[in-house]
């Protein structure tokens, strides 16, 4: 497992955390932070000033829709207060964008293992949406449980109903799908034709369809004797 930070984790007391558990982690490295190279104690865009990328690849840009060259480097350095040896990987997506630099303990060897650190960063937005929907859509934050027991029932009934609705986006089900928000959560426009199906979209149209027709539900019956 490796574990994903931004930058509000960035600093030494949380590195020698993770240095203590012997975790692997990545995390995204505020540039006026200091890490320890060759030359000394610098700030991290001071380290790879002047670098050229070692290697480029083309990277989908899903809120532009279009591709992006993107140069990477990496270069092995550590924390003025901390021994162990990480890695400064530094994603440049090209001009006009800010170069993420990402701090992590995984050995990189060649360029496909520095690739994988920033596609496992560039993961970290999914999830954060994933939390978006469940605490908005499916109303995590709107109870109040102190009990650890009740805390783990909500955890459980909303990872079905967030599983439940994730499956309505397989490829069998996108006609059915379309039906559902076509009659009951209908929106005009040509963005909302062409933009990715949220799952707002989905929960608020079976909302109104199981409003207007309650489902049953036979989770029991009674028999005789």
């Amino acid at each position: 497992m490796v574990h994903v930070f931004d930058r509000g984790f960035a600093g030494a007391p949380w590195l020698k955390e993770l240095s203590g558990h012997r975790l692997r982690f990545i995390m995204r490295w505020p540039t006026r932070y200091h890490l320890v190279d060759a030359v000394g104690s610098r700030p991290a865009w001071q380290i790879t000033r002047g670098k050229r990328s070692q290697n480029h690849r083309l990277i989908r840009d899903f809120h532009r829709r279009n591709y992006r060259k993107t140069g990477i480097l990496a270069v092995p350095v550590r924390h003025p207060q901390l021994d162990e040896e990480m890695w400064l990987v530094v994603s440049r997506p090209g001009r006009g964008r800010t170069p993420w630099y990402l701090l992590t303990n995984e050995p990189i060897v060649t360029s496909g293992d520095a690739w994988r650190v920033v596609l496992a960063y560039a993961r970290r937005w999914q999830i954060e949406m994933c939390y978006r929907a469940c605490k908005t859509d499916l109303a995590m934050e709107s109870p109040r449980l102190w009990f650890w027991e009740n805390r783990l029932k909500l955890l459980l009934l909303v990872s079905l109903v967030y599983a439940f609705l994730v499956s309505l986006l397989a490829k069998d089900t996108v006609s059915l799908v379309q039906d559902l928000l076509r009659e009951w959560c209908h929106r005009t426009g040509e963005r909302y034709r062409q933009a990715a199906i949220p799952l707002s979209r989905i929960r608020a149209a079976l909302s109104s369809l199981w409003l207007a027709y309650p489902p049953v539900f036979p989770i029991c019956q009674e028999t005789p004797g």
